[in-house]
């Protein structure tokens, strides 16, 4: 029997003070994780609550916790009876000869840095505490196994034969005794049975004719089975009957049929309550990604909550899951990428949706060639392919890694992280560079899993890579778009991000605290024009949009107007004038708006209809513009002598000059966390001489990369720092 423990918890910083009385899930983060300054907490907090001996009737009782970031010691009465490392996956500990009349729970979660739990170094919040779900199991002494990788003790492997499916079902059973039913159940009728003695046998081998298949969105279809045991413990899980390939020209099919998998990245994180989410925000994000059109979701950057898999499971997307190895090999740290790997397949051996297993992301940060890094993944994809010889592995790679790496050879598949556009190069080199590693490395599918940029409520008629406007973003993914979904090789496309997400260690686009690559807001109230560009291409329900509806005071004579929709034809109205038909094989339809006080359109394309308004003003309103907050460019004015370098120069330029290089390392060397004098996780000298990193960072000023400071592990630096670097810059001739 489970029981659910969620209310009634009391939170401590510290635990000879007072405590906070709370509900789960909860973290400790949700406010200073949000906020900007790379300052949140990070530490150990701890949680206390008693329960009664009646709550534990056992015969045998065990505690489950389905998420404590990032470390956790559990106590009962004041004993040591676990300790997990792994903030993202279940454990369970068996408290049975620890129950006395009156039972206090205590667990400290410790989300403080170290070298040896992953993740460390990344661009986002890790929120600490115990924001997943906390039961009580009381159950027999022959019983589904507790005790293994937080799992469900129940697999199910089915394998196509012709028109059929053999499924193999394999229980783990602790202390067998007498017999176990499983069945096979398809939409409450039992169409397979079989009862074997659970001390001899836990295997049972089962055939589905002409079963019907799991087609992801097309048709998600579910099996279930159900276990039980002579002792009365039972187990119910689903499953899905499904084949697929990656093949490095056809990209993903789908039980034989072409299914090109195009869809989002997706972070676990809300406004406030940060990553301690209750099931009807699970489902909200999965509507909006539905809407969007996507067929597939990569779950950065390690496990989600099991109620996210299942849903993915009954909406037919298809998925990438991975563990948090990434930013930062640590040589420390290969023990823990073992562990969450094979939690991660255990716990979620059984869903359909998933079909690779990510190994790491952006793992190459301070380059490729360390043996020790290599390997990990080999020990990491061996892994995957023993416990799991039904799914291919990958990994998302940083941009500036050489294709030819001997890491890139390792997984059955790759994806790239590309930025051009954003972070240096422009947009038409993504489908280029994608191009050439296809053609050099033929039998290794290729995909692109991050690509993107950010986009808050700021505006231009002119929009330039880096302006952080709602129209950059637009024309941006416009051209990925195109670039990415006409390439029928490319086995998946992954937008970074669906939805914006904390990153406390950001300091830009105006907002502190944020990364603003999500085609949706944080609060998930707001669908950037962005959005409704992917759903242009890739869903089948009629719609048209029309764009820019945040920035209606507009300065100029004539203005253009973008719309999006999925039908052939579009028509734009202008205070009921028509401005002609158009039709776009791209979904993408532009008009020119003659501006003359208020103007009211009105877009038409089939059934569907959208409206906006525009007013032509004299001034440009400063609140579209961009104001960068915080200690420094608010309070200084930059000085930039003629013909010597400063703060707005490119990295580029800055970095070819010997004495330029020495004063950006000792600027970095002052935002070196406490007690490390490398930097963190990058030495910025050697990685500004890294061709591949120049290459796609170069074309940032060395003000905007110092906004970024905080994401590679450094502190953010202060005003006075920043003005003796521009200082220093200002005595260099360019």
């Amino acid at each position: 029997m489970k029981t659910n423990l969620n209310l009634g918890w009391e939170f401590f910083k510290d635990l000879a003070a007072a405590g906070e009385k709370v509900d789960l899930p909860h973290t400790w983060n949700g406010k200073d994780g949000q906020d900007g300054g790379n300052d949140y907490y990070r530490g150990t907090c701890y949680y206390k609550k008693t329960i009664s001996k009646a709550e534990c009737t056992g015969p045998v009782t065990y505690l489950e916790f389905e998420g404590a970031n990032s470390s956790a010691d559990v106590k009962i009465n004041g004993k040591d009876v676990c300790h997990h490392d792994g903030g993202y996956s279940t454990f369970r500990v068996n408290i049975t000869d620890y129950i006395e009349d009156e039972n206090e729970i205590c667990v400290a979660v410790d989300n403080a840095p170290n070298d040896r739990v992953y993740p460390q170094m990344a661009d986002f919040t890790f929120y600490g505490g115990l924001y997943r779900d906390v039961n009580l199991y009381n159950v027999p002494e022959t019983r589904f196994d507790l005790d293994y990788l937080g799992g469900p003790a129940v697999a199910v492997t089915p394998v196509k034969n012709g028109s059929d499916f053999d499924v193999t079902v394999d229980c783990y059973v602790t202390n067998p005794a007498g017999t176990m039913t499983i069945k096979i159940v398809d939409k409450g009728e039992v169409i397979a049975e079989t009862t074997v003695d659970a001390e001899a046998k836990t295997t049972a081998q089962f055939t589905i004719k002409d079963a019907h298949l799991w087609h992801g969105r097309k048709d998600p279809y579910l099996y279930t089975v159900v276990a039980e045991l002579a002792s009365g413990d039972k187990r119910e899980v689903r499953f899905g009957c499904r084949t697929y390939e990656i093949d490095p020209d056809k990209g993903f099919i789908l039980n034989g049929e072409s299914y090109p998998l195009r869809g989002v990245s997706r972070h676990q994180d809300r406004p406030e309550i940060g990553n301690a989410l209750k099931p009807e925000h699970h489902k909200e994000d999965l509507d909006i990604i539905y809407e969007l059109g996507a067929t597939t979701i990569r779950l950065a950057h390690y496990q989600h909550n099991q109620v996210f898999y299942d849903l993915c499971d009954e909406m037919g997307f298809v998925l990438w899951a991975e563990i948090p190895y990434i930013s930062q090999h640590m040589p420390n740290g290969r023990e823990n990428t073992i562990s969450q790997m094979k939690e991660l397949i255990v716990q979620n051996y059984n869903h359909p949706s998933i079909v690779v297993w990510g190994l790491s992301n952006e793992i190459t940060m301070k380059g490729a060639d360390d043996p020790d890094l290599v390997e990990n993944h080999k020990i990491l994809n061996d892994l995957c392919h023993e416990m799991d010889k039904t799914r291919k592995t990958t990994m998302a790679i940083v941009s500036m890694c050489p294709p030819d790496a001997e890491y890139v050879k390792i997984p059955d598949c790759v994806s790239w992280n590309h930025y051009f556009g954003w972070y240096g190069g422009d947009t038409s080199m993504n489908g280029p560079w994608l191009d050439k590693f296809h053609a050099e490395n033929p039998s290794i599918p290729v995909g692109m899993s991050e690509y993107g940029c950010e986009a808050l409520n700021w505006h231009n008629s002119n929009p330039e890579q880096g302006d952080y406007s709602e129209e950059y973003q637009a024309y941006y993914h416009e051209e990925l778009i195109k670039q990415l979904y006409t390439r029928d090789y490319i086995w998946a496309t992954h937008v970074w991000n669906m939805f914006d997400f904390a990153a406390d260690a950001r300091a830009e686009g105006g907002e502190d605290g944020m990364n603003h690559k999500g085609l949706v807001t944080f609060d998930r109230k707001y669908k950037k024009d962005s959005f409704y560009a992917y759903k242009a291409w890739l869903s089948d329900d009629p719609f048209v949009h029309i764009c820019g509806k945040r920035y209606v005071d507009r300065v100029e004579e004539v203005t253009k107007v973008t719309v999006y929709s999925n039908q052939p034809e579009v028509e734009l109205f202008a205070n009921g004038v028509s401005l002609g038909k158009q039709s776009s094989p791209e979904h993408f339809f532009y008009f020119e708006v003659p501006l003359n006080g208020e103007v009211k359109l009105e877009a038409k394309a089939g059934s569907c209809t959208d409206e906006s308004r525009i007013v032509k003003v004299d001034k440009f309103n400063d609140a579209y513009r961009m104001v960068e907050t915080g200690d420094v460019l608010n309070w200084f004015d930059i000085e930039t002598p003629e013909g010597k370098l400063s703060i707005m120069d490119r990295l580029d330029v800055v970095m070819k000059h010997p004495e330029a290089l020495a004063a950006f390392g000792a600027f970095i060397k002052q935002l070196a966390p406490e007690g490390k004098t490398d930097g963190g996780m990058m030495d910025m000298g050697a990685m500004m001489q890294n061709e591949g990193m120049m290459k796609m960072m170069g074309a940032f000023t060395v003000k905007r990369m110092t906004s970024m400071m905080g994401t590679a592990g450094l502190k953010n630096p202060t005003k006075e720092q920043m003005i003796e670097l521009n200082k220093a810059l200002n005595q260099i001739d360019k």
